[in-house]
């Protein structure tokens, strides 16, 4: 580990575990992105604003960080990835709405929640991760497909208990119901060819090392996998192929943001949230994060559009949060983690 790792560790620690103070020229984040994520937005918004961005990078326990600081709670907006951690934040009642028409023209009905109190940032497809050497064009175009016993040990995911898969099997379920949903997990299940183990990025390692041939993942870890020189090979191994939905389209989930409850500083807040949803930002985010920008009229990087366009899936994203329960019931009835 290089000293300037070590010093930047040092510092996201302190962040993380320092207060953050609202002084009417800054805005205060609880965010569970990773930092070089979204360090490159907040420096943006602060050259454009002269508006401070304090953040503290967390692993988990975000709900209950602002549970306990209840109304004294100096943070003004929460970012995270998944859309049952979003709502989660809301159904705690530490989130509130915001009317916004920057916000409302920038991001379309489908990606913001109905009274405002959660907006998409970005999109990222589930897609299959496939071997260019041992599965031919077409052998894979539908989520349908892999339960089908063709695939019987050709295939690596991560836990089935993963917010990711969490969000692709409720979507499986709205489109089919939970009998339908049960049979197609088992199937999955049974093609798996090891334990569900490791992040998406290890499924694509194992393809590449021949434990399996098709791998569940999220598209942007392409591009981070071609930014490091140990993975361009597992990257370069496989080729993302956009499986939909019989009668439907691509699975795709978001990051977002929300305003918190207490927010001391909300008209700072407000001008971060907008200025996240603007053009100069998502294109920030399209060319260093790897992710669809959530405003269509902003072009996607030149590497993500050389994977394809993906339709996106009709099924609502409130609809997958309100089933993420039900998904987790049948990820453990069918024992996928066995």
């Amino acid at each position: 580990m290089t000293k300037s790792s070590i010093l930047w560790g040092m510092v996201f620690a302190l962040l993380a575990t320092s207060p953050l103070y609202a002084d009417g020229h800054e805005v205060n984040v609880y965010s569970y992105r990773q930092p070089e994520l979204v360090k490159p937005l907040f420096d943006a918004f602060t050259q454009e604003t002269g508006i401070e961005v304090n953040v503290a990078f967390l692993n988990k326990g975000m709900i209950e960080r602002l549970e306990a600081e209840g109304d004294r709670s100096p943070a003004d907006l929460v970012m995270t990835v998944d859309i049952s951690r979003l709502q989660a934040l809301v159904d705690a009642s530490a989130t509130q709405p915001v009317k916004s028409k920057i916000l409302e023209e920038a991001i379309a009905p489908e990606f913001r929640s109905p009274d405002g109190s959660w907006y998409a940032l970005t999109l990222r497809a589930r897609v299959v991760y496939a071997s260019k050497e041992r599965v031919p064009d077409g052998e894979v175009t539908t989520y349908e497909d892999l339960a089908d016993a063709k695939w019987k040990g050709r295939i690596c995911t991560r836990s089935g208990t993963h917010p990711y898969n969490l969000a692709l099997f409720s979507a499986v379920i709205a489109r089919y119901g939970e009998e339908v949903a049960t049979d197609w997990l088992t199937g999955v299940r049974d093609n798996l060819a090891r334990k569900p183990q490791g992040n998406d990025r290890a499924q694509v390692k194992a393809v590449w090392a021949g434990e399996c041939d098709i791998s569940l993942g999220n598209t942007y870890y392409m591009g981070k996998m071609l930014e490091d020189d140990e993975q361009q090979q597992w990257a370069n191994s496989v080729r993302i192929i956009f499986p939909r939905f019989v009668d439907g389209g691509t699975h795709m989930n978001v990051s977002g943001v929300a305003m918190t409850k207490a927010a001391p500083n909300k008209e700072n807040a407000l001008r971060l949230m907008e200025f996240l949803a603007s053009p100069q930002a998502q294109q920030i985010y399209a060319e260093i994060n790897y992710e669809y920008p959530v405003d269509p009229s902003v072009p996607r990087s030149e590497l993500v559009a050389s994977w394809g366009s993906p339709k996106a899936d009709s099924v609502s994203l409130s609809e997958i949060s309100a089933l993420r329960p039900t998904a987790l019931k049948l990820v453990q009835e069918v024992d996928y983690d066995r």
